[in-house]
């Protein structure tokens, strides 16, 4: 029988992984950065601080091994937040259920009324978004809401609770092409921390819903850690692990990795290990060397200024023009946003700035037709 993740994980120290990274010398780095085939012992070189001095070589090898596997084209998409009710008690999150804002969660009309602003804006490519709570919006919620949002978009994404196998399959028969799952951390020690009550709690159900996705059928799965919470060298190499488990066990399924660091929200989280601009560089070039064909997202939490820089650097996909509120796009309403975005330019200016360094724009995932 297959191991899951979370017991091919359940014996590794946090905190001896976190040794092993700064024990890494150049040499390693050198020698990873010969290899065709990395593996996580690679990895943990390329992310460690030694590795530091060997930037710019990751950043060509970077851009070369895009452009040679995804060509130079950036996928545009954008986030609709169809509810911000929550049960979940996470400490760094606007949506926290004890955070006073405004709670809706919206109904077809105003579904449908977001859906015509963002057709207006250009887009094919839409991701659902909830907040955790299956009271108000939960699997016949999401149900209706691919029904409604079908007719307008060739690719439909969700991030959502995660759910068990069949709730998946009936998900992804109603439309979903791809689901983002984030496991925050995988400190799991640290974990109960962050997340002190509600469904998000669950370290080990959330670990494993991206196994529970490529068994009911899924186009694409989402993985990702929000960086800030815990040391971020050694969470990126659990990450890592999660990649490669996947990719080896549930190949036929893609997979796509964001980084989210993290911004201001309701609540006023204050994050314990801020990651500078370097180092979150380091990070995408050492899992666009670890991995050649894993998608990487940047959202609107990165600044002007980051995005313009990564667009030829490792990234392939990108949000532009987002609200993270629920009908932020048809009636904005600052109090009910997760997070405030960094990056508020229009999609015209994205799509300029973009296609002013040699790269086309889609609008798009994949076609209807191969649903």
């Amino acid at each position: 029988m297959k191991r899951s993740f979370y017991e091919t994980i359940k014996s590794i120290d946090w905190n001896d992984i976190t040794k092993r990274i700064y024990a890494k010398t150049e040499s390693d780095v050198m020698r990873a950065l010969s290899k065709k085939s990395l593996d996580i012992e690679d990895f943990m070189a390329l992310v460690s601080p030694v590795a530091e001095k060997y930037l710019e070589q990751m950043a060509q090898m970077s851009r070369d091994i895009t452009q040679k596997r995804f060509g130079k084209v950036m996928q545009f998409y954008i986030p609709m937040y169809l509810s911000n009710e929550c049960s979940n008690h996470c400490i760094y999150c606007g949506f926290n259920h004890n955070n006073k804002i405004d709670r809706i969660t919206l109904c077809e009309q105003q579904i449908k009324e977001e859906i015509k602003v963002i057709k207006q804006m250009g887009y094919d490519n839409v991701l659902l978004l909830t907040g955790e709570s299956p009271k108000q919006a939960g699997v016949e919620y999401i149900e209706k809401a691919i029904a409604l949002c079908r007719e307008s978009f060739s690719a439909i994404n969700l991030e959502v609770f995660p759910m068990d196998t069949q709730d998946y399959a009936r998900l992804i028969k109603a439309g979903a092409n791809s689901v983002y799952v984030y496991q925050e951390t995988y400190n799991e020690n640290r974990y109960k921390h962050y997340h002190p009550k509600g469904m998000k709690s669950n370290y080990q159900y959330r670990l494993q819903a991206p196994e529970r996705l490529a068994e009911a059928g899924i186009h694409k799965v989402g993985l990702g850690a929000l960086i800030g919470l815990e040391e971020w060298r050694t969470e990126m190499v659990f990450l890592a692990m999660h990649l490669r488990y996947l990719t080896k066990n549930y190949w036929k399924t893609k997979y796509s990795i964001s980084f989210p660091r993290m911004r201001p929200a309701a609540g006023g989280f204050q994050a314990d290990y801020c990651v500078n601009d370097k180092e979150f560089a380091q990070i995408i070039w050492a899992f666009r060397l670890f991995d050649n064909d894993v998608e990487i997202t940047m959202s609107t939490r990165e600044t002007p200024e980051m995005r313009n820089h990564f667009v030829s650097l490792g990234i392939t996909s990108m949000s532009a023009g987002s609200h993270t509120e629920p009908g932020g796009y048809s009636n904005p309403n600052a109090k009910r946003e997760q997070f405030s975005v960094s990056d508020e330019r229009s999609v015209e200016e994205m799509e300029r700035m973009v296609r002013s360094q040699g790269y086309d724009v889609v609008f798009k995932d994949w076609d209807r037709i191969l649903n």
